[in-house]
């Protein structure tokens, strides 16, 4: 979700004027409709009457039907399942409109980052007793953290930042935009709550999608040296509780991680991966975006995940598929590389 705490609203808008402002010249909007308030965006499902959402294409279909976004920019293909609660903008390309809308909602300069830790005229950092801060680590301004936390050297806390109790966040990390729960360990050089990787247009004008969610590291997380784990874009991402990652670890903005999931060094999730509860990935696992692992499942090492396995499912190769049907395969292939016997 956007969270204000870190990226701060302009405020709220008419919305005929939201769209004059990103040059959306192909909405037909009643005299009603144009004088609509929008004060944020959300993604479909938790979206209410003062936010505009998005629904660009045929995967959207599921959570626009039961959305309570007060307004959606919407393809053609999708305006009559915008439900009647519900002003349908209907744009050409409705992922660019709505690009354009979140960089007025929530400009650039209102974001609370790193990068600038201290605010001026914000309020100081919030430290429970017994906190041990080492030099040269920096606390942004109204951060949090929790009792018996410690904070390594270099290490920089960004602005509105939460960290739970008895917490280690090693030499050099980064967090921003970030809630972390009790008993976390994130080991040093790791980024956490950073930009995440959105891009339209590909290979062509490449426009930047602009990342506006958290990421949610929920309680007994231990993360490796080295990894980055992006903030959504604007849904969360989540690392579920009692889960373990190694170092040199990649998980893309908006992807969800259960609880007592294994993740081994250098595997890589590419944006909106979900993996469910206790699943295990060896070292070098890749996916591709928006797939889920069912709970309980096993990625051996390197496999190359491009689409959803169900509970219970054990994968290896590339692309990846059922390890028994993939030694089946080496078997069948080391039979006709022997040729028959004499």
């Amino acid at each position: 979700m956007v969270d204000t705490k870190f990226f701060g609203s302009a405020g709220e808008f008419k919305l005929s004027d939201l769209l004059e402002l990103a040059e959306i010249s192909d909405a037909n909007l009643s005299s009603q409709d144009a004088s609509k308030l929008i004060e944020n965006a959300q993604v479909l499902d938790v979206a209410k009457s003062g936010d505009i959402s998005l629904a660009a294409h045929k995967s959207y279909t599921k959570a626009l039907s039961s959305t309570n976004a007060g307004v959606v920019l919407v393809s053609a293909a999708l305006a009559d399942q915008v439900p009647t609660g519900s002003v349908a903008v209907i744009c050409n390309e409705p992922h660019i409109s709505y690009v354009k809308i979140l960089k007025i909602l929530f400009p650039a300069k209102r974001h609370r980052l790193a990068i600038f830790p201290i605010i001026p005229d914000a309020a100081e950092p919030i430290i429970e007793s017994g906190v041990s801060i080492a030099n040269g680590a920096t606390i942004g301004s109204e951060a949090q953290i929790g009792q018996g936390t410690i904070i390594g050297p270099g290490a920089v806390i960004g602005p509105n930042v939460t960290i739970g109790r008895n917490c280690v966040i090693g030499a050099n990390a980064i967090i921003e935009c970030s809630l972390i729960g009790d008993n976390v360990l994130i080991a040093g050089g790791t980024v956490i709550g950073c930009d995440g990787f959105g891009l339209l247009d590909f290979g062509k004008s490449n426009v930047k999608i602009p990342q506006l969610g958290r990421t949610i590291i929920q309680s007994n997380v231990e993360i490796g040296s080295n990894c980055t784990i992006d903030r959504g874009a604007l849904d969360d991402t989540i690392i579920g509780e009692n889960s373990k990652i190694g170092g040199l670890v990649q998980i893309g903005h908006g992807s969800k991680i259960g609880r007592n999931c294994l993740i081994a060094p250098m595997a890589g999730l590419a944006g909106a991966t979900i993996l469910e509860d206790s699943v295990l990935m060896g070292a070098n696992v890749g996916t591709v975006g928006h797939i889920t692992m069912g709970e309980g499942s096993i990625a051996h090492p390197r496999a190359s995940i491009t689409k959803d396995w169900p509970a219970g499912s054990k994968i290896a190769g590339s692309p990846a598929q059922d390890i028994k049907d993939l030694w089946r395969e080496y078997a069948a292939v080391r039979r006709l590389a022997k040729g028959k016997k004499k």
